[in-house]
């Protein structure tokens, strides 16, 4: 089962991550996503256990816990939506934005 943790501590690293969740069962991955450009936590992070019960578990006991001076919250990772593209962004012919005709 995949968790989302969120409201993380930027201080909060990969192997932190992992240790919150061992106690309940075996992790097979745990990551916390950082920015590209800055390298910096995003203050969420993904985890992966191999047990469904032992993730509920884990999900129930540790969410609003607090972690670093910071609740956190875990929840049951949902699918990456398929976003459309939206592109846009001014201009005569983008396709976005407000075109005023004066007649």
């Amino acid at each position: 089962m995949n968790i989302y943790v969120s409201n993380l501590s930027f201080n909060v690293q990969d192997e932190d991550l992992k240790a919150f969740f061992t106690p309940y069962g075996e992790v097979t991955s745990a990551r916390v996503i950082n920015d590209k450009a800055t390298g910096q936590s995003r203050g969420f992070g993904f985890v992966e256990m191999s047990d469904d019960a032992a993730a509920q578990k884990a999900i129930t006991e540790l969410n609003d816990a607090t972690v670093d001076g910071r609740n956190i919250k875990v929840t049951e990772a949902r699918p990456k939506e398929n976003k459309p593209f939206r592109g846009g962004g001014g201009g005569n012919n983008s396709g976005g934005g407000y075109k005023k005709s004066r007649w």
